[in-house]
């Protein structure tokens, strides 16, 4: 995969962190929330953030680019656009209108299921799964599995944000899923 120099990705890295709000007690007490929408909303945070995934993925003879319901699916489209990519959505459960393979995962508090079509990639297929942001890990544990089971290949998985102290990134790295995120938050 293609790299930048490293001066220009740390300060780019740094500009869209910088971007980031954290929202305290949100959805719930005692969580910092990371909310990406003023980075959305500004055209340049905007730009400089999927310029940051092109640089990554610009010769990583990609396929496609997944992403994960909700955030990863405003990500994700645009960099597949930027990539000259096809974009696979995989959403939760009961959203999809043709065929599915469907993943259970668990949440702190409960289970989750995600979907794509059967039909959404092919054996060998190279593929980036993107999303906001790694907490615990499992929703794209859930799309890589996923993904897999239709015979392609995961590169990478890809977010703007990892909290690396609620695990996902080290459960993800240890199940074989090389990562790359943007920038950190320590805390929950």
């Amino acid at each position: 995969m293609s790299q930048a120099p490293a001066n220009a990705r740390l300060d780019a890295a740094q500009f869209v962190k910088d971007q980031i709000r954290t929202v305290p007690d949100w959805p719930q007490p005692g969580v910092q929330f990371r909310d990406i929408t003023p980075l959305l909303q500004s055209a340049k945070a905007l730009r400089v953030l999927i310029d940051l995934f092109v640089q990554r993925y610009i010769d990583a003879r990609l396929d496609y680019v997944a992403g994960l319901d909700a955030r990863g699916f405003i990500i994700g489209p645009i960099l597949a656009y930027e990539l000259n990519l096809g974009f696979i959505p995989i959403r939760k459960v009961g959203k999809l209108p043709y065929r599915t393979v469907s993943e259970s995962y668990q949440l702190e508090y409960g289970a989750a299921t995600v979907e794509i079509h059967e039909d959404a990639c092919g054996a060998g297929d190279r593929i980036v799964i993107v999303d906001d942001l790694i907490a615990t890990g499992g929703t794209m544990m859930a799309g890589k599995k996923l993904l897999e089971r239709l015979g392609a290949v995961v590169v990478e998985g890809a977010a703007i944000i990892d909290l690396p102290d609620l695990g996902g990134s080290q459960l993800l790295r240890a199940a074989g899923l090389p990562l790359y995120t943007v920038t950190e938050f320590g805390g929950h």
